[in-house]
C-alpha cells in the first residue's frame, strides 16, 4: 500500500486513541481499583503476541482472571464458566472494557484501531502462507472479522476475512468497520476464546 495510506492509517489511529486515553483514564482507574481490590495480583494482564511483520509486542489488557499463568496451550481457552474468570473479569469481559489499555498499544505503534486481531506465536507457527498474509497489517483492535461474526466463527473463516482485509484494506473500509463496532459492544455475543476461538480443534 501507498505511504500515503499508512499516514493517513496513522494519523487516524492517533485521532482516536489519544483522545479516548484521555475520556477513559478515569475509568480505566476505577476498573483497575476494583481489579486489584477484588483479587490479589497484578492490575494489568501483559502477554506476548505477534503483530506486523511477525514482530512481537505485548499487549496490555486489564486481568480478568485469578493470577494464574498458563502453562498449556490449553490454558489459554477461556469459556463462559471458565472458573479462573473474577466477577469484575466477567464484567469487563462481556463489555471488552478489558480491551481499554490497548489504546496505549495504538499509541505506540504496535497496534491499530482497525487489523485483525492479534494471535499468539504457537497458533502463527501453524499458519499456512496464505494465513501469514494477515501479518502484513498491523493488528487491531476490531477488525473486519469482528464486525462479521466475532467469535461465533471458526478460526479458518476468520483468518479468511483477514486476510481480505490486507487485500482491500483503505480508510473507508476501516471507517465502515468503526461504524459497525458499536452493535458488537452493545450486543455482546461469544465474547470468549478471543485469540483461541477453535484453534484447539481445528488441527491446523
Amino acid at each position: 500500500m501507498s505511504t500515503a495510506y499508512d499516514r493517513g492509517k496513522r494519523a487516524l489511529d492517533l485521532a482516536i486513541a489519544l483522545p479516548a486515553a484521555v475520556i477513559f483514564a478515569p475509568f480505566v482507574a476505577g476498573f483497575a481499583a476494583a481489579v486489584r481490590l477484588e483479587t490479589p495480583g497484578p492490575i494489568f494482564f501483559r502477554q506476548e503476541r505477534i503483530g506486523r511483520g511477525g514482530r512481537p509486542f505485548r499487549i496490555l489488557k486489564l486481568r480478568t482472571l485469578h493470577d494464574e499463568p498458563p502453562n498449556a496451550p490449553a490454558d489459554y481457552l477461556i469459556s463462559a464458566g471458565d472458573r479462573r474468570i473474577t466477577r469484575v473479569g466477567a464484567f469487563l469481559r462481556r463489555w471488552s472494557l478489558d480491551e481499554l489499555p490497548q489504546l496505549w498499544n495504538i499509541i505506540r505503534g504496535d497496534m491499530s484501531v482497525v487489523g485483525p486481531r492479534p494471535t499468539l506465536g504457537y497458533q502463527v507457527e501453524q499458519y499456512t502462507p496464505e494465513q501469514r498474509r494477515r501479518l502484513e497489517v498491523l493488528p487491531g483492535v476490531t477488525g473486519w472479522a469482528q464486525v462479521n461474526g466475532r467469535n461465533r466463527l471458526t478460526w479458518p473463516e476468520r483468518i479468511e476475512l483477514d486476510v481480505w482485509y490486507v487485500d482491500h484494506r483503505s480508510l473507508s473500509l476501516d471507517l465502515k468497520i468503526l461504524l459497525r463496532t458499536p452493535r458488537i459492544l452493545f450486543r455482546p455475543g461469544s465474547i470468549y476464546g478471543d485469540v483461541q476461538g477453535d484453534w484447539g480443534e481445528r488441527g491446523a
